[in-house]
């Protein structure tokens, strides 16, 4: 990416090839206000065109991981054109912040969350959107929408959450509200692993740097494979898509250099 410079959120690159995103406004959360968002926006379109980053770690400052959208703003903005229809409302916030998740699964980098405190609202939604989740034990998880009056159904959560840890969890967490610990997270898929805070980043920055040891084209097709097969017609239409993908990197160049080695060690596979 050309530019790095954001105003809600700082970007370092720890590793070569790793981007580490930290929400930095820890007084609040790590609660999106319209600075964050424009940050993302330019994020996505700056990690689209970019080829040098291969993983993006999404983490947050402080003690949270991000507490979803800043309702104190929306309070003091009830009277400005966003809340003067829903029409728009619907196209200046409500499919500004749905960007962030589709624009989170569009960027071909996998995407680790380390989830450092609470993960609520939209702030659930983005570790959600995430390919992998670590936790430290302090993570909660917390569908607040139907807690302020709003549907349960939210930035794809009706979408990525059964998927996760199936509909009858996923249809209890969304009706309640309630605040799902790190521990359950981990029992129940929503989390790879629970981490001690102070290994949480690391964590993350380990797993990333397994999978930039990987072939670039090789990890940006399997994001897309998954993305799309999880909604595939039938197995075959899966596999068609598949077998599309592992005939480009047959002849990617890596291949049969990659497999010498497994050719003479057979029990390294």
């Amino acid at each position: 990416m050309t530019d790095r410079t954001f105003t809600a959120m700082t970007f370092t690159e720890p590793d070569p090839g790793v981007g580490l995103i930290t929400m930095d406004r820890p007084e609040r959360l790590n609660a999106i206000n319209p600075d964050m968002l424009m940050d993302f926006e330019a994020l996505f379109t700056g990690l689209a065109q970019d080829e040098t980053i291969r993983v993006l770690i999404l983490t947050g400052a402080g003690r949270g991981f991000c507490s979803g959208a800043d309702l104190s703003e929306a309070m003091a903005n009830r009277d400005s054109e966003t809340f003067a229809d829903p029409e728009h409302f619907l196209r200046l916030a409500q499919e500004r912040y749905a960007g962030l998740i589709l624009g989170l699964r569009a960027i071909p980098q996998p995407v680790i969350a380390a989830v450092n405190g609470a993960a609520a609202g939209a702030g659930l939604c983005l570790a959600l959107a995430s390919d992998v989740r670590f936790a430290s034990p302090a993570a909660t998880f917390i569908a607040s929408f139907i807690n302020i009056g709003l549907s349960g159904s939210e930035l794809g959560t009706t979408y990525l959450l059964p998927r996760l840890i199936g509909l009858a969890r996923a249809a209890e967490i969304l009706y309640t509200g309630r605040t799902v610990s790190a521990e359950e997270a981990e029992r129940m898929g929503l989390v790879n692993r629970i981490v001690p805070p102070e290994e949480l980043l690391e964590t993350a920055r380990f797993c990333a740097r397994q999978m930039t040891a990987k072939s670039p084209a090789g990890i940006r097709l399997t994001k897309r494979a998954l993305d799309r097969n999880i909604d595939a017609t039938s197995l075959a239409a899966a596999i068609d898509f598949e077998n599309r993908n592992q005939s480009l990197m047959v002849f990617s160049g890596e291949f049969f250099k990659l497999i010498k080695a497994f050719a003479r060690t057979p029990e390294k596979r």
